[in-house]
């Protein structure tokens, strides 16, 4: 029976090694992503700063001036352009968090922090596995393993622990 706990436990650990592997490559493909958000964003917005310029006005009388439009069609143009340009600050904070972040470890726990559910969701929606061959990636691998397989120990030695403690405390039973 113990080779059976042992076993499953090393196969939890290897299972749980190929899944952490790919969080580096997850972390990659969600800050492509975020770069490629990035960059409508700021067409989007330049386009909406070049209109305003044309029209004598800066970003912020634009904005008022859409936002207020008593045609709600416009006036909903103005608050989605509002939200781009919040979202675009987001995105750029996010892009220097992760850029300073010391490894791609480091930037799985930027994204882990503060993710962008649309550019996350899409990300995952769309993920290709990788395998593992960076340093970080064998590292994310060996901490899964290491984490799965140790966890399953303490519960495998925990439980055997208690059948033991409870085979013990049974009285024995004569017969009549």
């Amino acid at each position: 029976m113990f080779r059976v706990v042992r076993t499953l436990g090393l196969a939890f650990g290897l299972l749980a090694a190929i899944v952490a592997a790919q969080a580096p490559e997850f972390a990659q493909q969600y800050t492509q992503r975020l770069g490629g958000a990035r960059d409508e964003l700021r067409r989007a917005i330049a386009a909406l700063d070049a209109d305003a310029q044309a029209s004598g006005r800066n970003r912020d009388e634009a904005l008022e001036l859409l936002r207020t439009n008593p045609d709600a069609f416009i006036a909903r143009r103005g608050e989605s352009a509002r939200a781009d340009i919040e979202r675009l600050k987001h995105l750029e904070d996010q892009k220097r968090a992760l850029d300073s972040a010391a490894s791609p470890l480091g930037r799985l726990a930027v994204i882990a922090r503060d993710p962008d559910l649309g550019i996350a969701r899409a990300a995952y929606r769309d993920y290709q596995p990788a395998v593992p061959t960076t340093t970080d990636g064998l590292v994310a691998g060996l901490l899964g393993f290491l984490a799965a397989w140790g966890g399953w120990r303490v519960t495998s030695d925990f439980g055997r622990h208690m059948v033991r403690r409870s085979r013990r405390r049974r009285p024995e039973t004569m017969p009549v």
